[in-house]
């Protein structure tokens, strides 16, 4: 087993006044060579947006992207006519493809939204663009893995074009579970919303990330009450980017 570890307060950061975030791999102003992605993960932005703000109309292209609500809700629109709302126990993604302008506002005017931008590279350029999104909540449970995304359109949760899969969970003091790699070659990038766990032989606490590769399998177990949120990727990049 193959390990890198990401400390909270080793994360980029940036604050913007209306945008406070923070980057575990590199992005906009915070470069780092040895934080450039963790295989095909290339974007893990902790962001926070404050009441009435957001993110003007911006392009992308070639990149999947996922947005999971921590708290608030999240006003999606884009240039294929999607409106849309995103809430805490939700999860959205969008592939850009060819190529899509978008916008993202916190339209509430009482409380600042916090969510994960998660970007992955696809495995294969210029897809047509498309968006979904799907409740999560009613598949929660405790002390066990939740399937958020997949490879699969017919699977649990948004499903994206690379070979990936994202899983969510919520473990009690104490207990926990044993996390199988989907497919060879695929690593996972664990990351702490709440609490403390030990991943493997390490202790991570809120806001901590461990990439995991080169292993079949790794425990998980809970030091206090845990969410956690794994994402498991492909470990080589597609042929287009290299």
């Amino acid at each position: 087993m193959k390990t890198v570890y990401h400390k909270a307060d080793s994360r980029g950061h940036a604050d913007h006044g209306w945008l406070n975030s923070y980057h575990t791999f590199s992005f906009a102003g915070y470069q780092n060579r040895e934080r450039s992605n963790f295989g095909v993960l290339r974007v893990l932005n902790d962001d926070t947006v404050s009441q009435g703000m957001g993110f003007g109309t911006h392009p992308h292209k070639n990149m999947e992207i996922i947005s999971i609500p921590l708290e608030g809700n999240l006003e999606h629109k884009d240039s294929m006519g999607t409106t849309a709302v995103i809430r805490k126990g939700e999860i959205q993604v969008m592939s850009a493809g060819t190529g899509v302008m978008h916008s993202e506002y916190n339209q509430n005017k009482d409380e600042a939204v916090k969510f994960l931008q998660i970007w992955v590279f696809p495995r294969e350029e210029n897809v047509e663009p498309r968006y979904d999104q799907k409740s999560i909540k009613d598949g929660e449970k405790i002390n066990c893995f939740q399937q958020i995304l997949s490879p699969n359109k017919n699977d649990d949760g948004v499903w994206i074009h690379q070979d990936a899969w994202f899983n969510l969970a919520n473990f009690t003091k104490g207990n926990g579970k044993n996390y199988t790699i989907n497919k060879k070659g695929n690593g996972v990038y664990a990351f702490i919303l709440k609490g403390s766990a030990k991943v493997g032989d390490r202790i991570l606490n809120e806001k901590d990330g461990l990439g995991i590769w080169d292993t079949q399998s790794f425990n998980i177990e809970a030091v206090e009450d845990t969410e956690i949120l794994l994402m498991e990727v492909p470990m080589d990049l597609p042929a287009y980017l290299k």
